[in-house]
C-alpha cells in the first residue's frame, strides 16, 4: 500500500516538472518571437541618437567704421526685422565729411568746365590767326606784284614778309596751345571727366560712411548677446550683437561612426524636443553627413600615435533640416537639446554632397542699399554747377 502511494507521489512530481518545463518553453518561444517582430520592425532600418543640438545662424552685427554709439533699437530678445536700425552712431564727422565732398564735386565740375572753356578759347585763337596769316599772305603776294612793276620799295616788301612769318608763328603757338588744352579734355564730357570722377568717387565714399553711422540688421530674427553701451568708442569689426533667425535653424546630430554604415544624404528623420516632450515631433531630412569627427577639428587635435592609446568609438555630426512648418508651429531656440531618429532603410542617396550649390544659401540686400540716393545727390550737384550742355571733345 505504502509503494503504491510513493509511485503516485514520483508520478505526480514529473507530470508537474514536464508542464513547468513547458510553460517556461512557452515563454522562451514567446519571447523569442516577441523580439523577432521587434527587432524586424524597430531594430533595423533606423539609426537614433540623444546627442544632438538645435544649431542656427548667428549673424554678427559688427560697424564698419570708427564711431561712438548715440542710440540702440533693440536688446537681448526683441525680434528685428530685415533692415531695421540696431545701434546708431554719432554722425557729426561723416556729415562733415559729406558736406566737403559735395564742395570738393561741386569745384571739379566748375574746374572741368573751365578746361572745356579753355579749350574752346584755344580753338577761337586758331581760327584767329589762321585768318591773320592768310591776310598777311596775301598781303605779302601783292606787295610782290607792286615790287615787280616798280609801285612799292624793296624795304616795304621787307616788312611784309616780317608780318607774314609773325602770322605763321603765331598760328604754330596758337596750335601748340590748342592741343595742350584738348588733352586736358579729350574723349571726356563733365560727368566722365577723371577730375569730376575723383570727386564723385569721393562723395560716393563719404555718403558711404554716413549711411554706415546706422547699423541696421541684415536679417529678420532675434536679437542676442548684445554687449555694446551707449556711448561706447567701437572700432571696425568689434562684435555689437547677433541676429538669429530661427526660421533657418538645424539639428546637429552627433551619430557613432558605427551608426553611419546604412545612412545617407535626403532619408528621413522624426525630431523630438526635450522643449515639448514626446507628443510633439519634428519632421525633417538628412542634409548632410559629417566629413570629420569633432576631435579631428578641434584646436588640438588627438595624438593617436602615442604609447597611451585606447580606442574610443567616434562621433560625426549629421545635419538634419528640419520642415519649416513645423518651426512654426513649435518654434525652437539655439542649444537645445533634441532626439534624432533617422530612417535608413533607403539607402540609395549619396553618402557626401556631389553638386556645388547653385545659388548662395544665406543672402542679403540691405547693404547694397545703403547707395541708393547718392545718385541723384551726384546728378544735382552737376547740374547745378554746370550751365552748359557738355560736348565730346574729340581730337579731329
Amino acid at each position: 500500500m505504502s509503494q503504491t502511494t510513493s509511485e503516485k507521489h514520483v508520478s505526480a512530481h514529473t507530470r508537474q516538472r514536464k508542464k513547468g518545463l513547458m510553460i517556461f518553453a512557452a515563454a522562451l518561444l514567446v519571447a523569442g518571437a516577441g523580439s523577432a517582430y521587434w527587432y524586424m520592425n524597430f531594430g533595423t532600418g533606423s539609426e537614433s541618437t540623444d546627442d544632438a543640438y538645435v544649431n542656427g545662424n548667428l549673424v554678427q552685427i559688427t560697424p564698419e567704421i570708427i564711431g561712438t554709439v548715440t542710440s540702440i533699437t533693440a536688446d537681448d530678445g526683441d525680434f528685428v526685422v530685415q533692415g531695421q536700425e540696431l545701434v546708431h552712431f554719432d554722425n557729426s564727422d561723416a556729415d562733415i565729411a559729406f558736406d566737403n565732398a559735395e564742395a570738393g564735386l561741386a569745384q571739379a565740375v566748375r574746374q572741368v568746365r573751365a578746361l572745356f572753356n579753355n579749350a574752346d578759347q584755344a580753338r577761337a585763337v586758331v581760327a584767329e590767326q589762321k585768318i591773320a596769316l592768310r591776310k598777311a599772305e596775301a598781303d605779302l603776294a601783292r606787295r610782290k606784284n607792286m615790287v615787280k612793276a616798280g609801285g612799292l620799295s624793296q624795304e616795304e616788301l621787307s616788312h611784309a614778309q616780317d608780318m607774314a612769318n609773325s602770322a605763321e608763328k603765331a598760328l604754330a603757338v596758337a596750335e601748340q596751345q590748342l592741343k595742350s588744352q584738348e588733352a586736358l579734355v579729350r574723349n571726356t564730357t563733365v560727368e566722365t571727366h577723371p577730375l569730376v570722377k575723383s570727386a564723385i568717387g569721393q562723395l560716393r565714399q563719404a555718403y558711404l560712411a554716413k549711411q554706415r553711422t546706422s547699423l541696421v540688421a541684415p536679417v529678420s530674427g532675434y536679437v542676442a548677446r548684445r554687449n555694446v553701451q551707449v556711448g561706447q568708442r567701437v572700432t571696425p569689426g568689434a562684435a555689437l550683437m547677433a541676429v538669429v533667425p530661427l526660421d533657418q535653424v538645424w539639428i546637429d546630430a552627433n551619430f557613432k561612426e558605427t551608426q553611419l554604415k546604412t545612412m545617407r544624404i535626403g532619408q528621413t528623420a522624426t525630431v523630438v524636443a526635450d522643449l515639448y516632450g514626446d507628443k510633439v515631433e519634428y519632421h525633417g531630412k538628412v542634409e548632410s553627413l559629417g566629413i570629420g569627427t569633432g576631435s579631428a577639428f578641434s584646436l588640438l587635435p588627438a595624438q593617436n600615435a602615442t604609447g597611451n592609446w585606447i580606442k574610443v568609438v567616434q562621433r560625426l555630426p549629421v545635419r538634419i533640416q528640419l520642415d519649416t512648418k513645423d518651426l512654426q508651429a513649435h518654434p525652437l531656440r539655439i542649444g537645445l537639446s533634441m532626439m534624432v531618429d533617422v530612417d535608413t532603410s533607403k539607402t540609395d542617396g549619396a553618402l557626401l554632397s556631389q553638386a556645388a550649390p547653385a545659388k548662395p544659401r544665406y543672402q542679403t540686400d540691405v547693404y547694397a542699399r545703403q547707395m541708393t540716393g547718392v545718385e541723384s545727390i551726384v546728378a544735382q550737384i552737376i547740374a547745378t554747377n554746370d550751365t552748359q550742355s557738355s560736348k565730346l571733345y574729340a581730337r579731329k
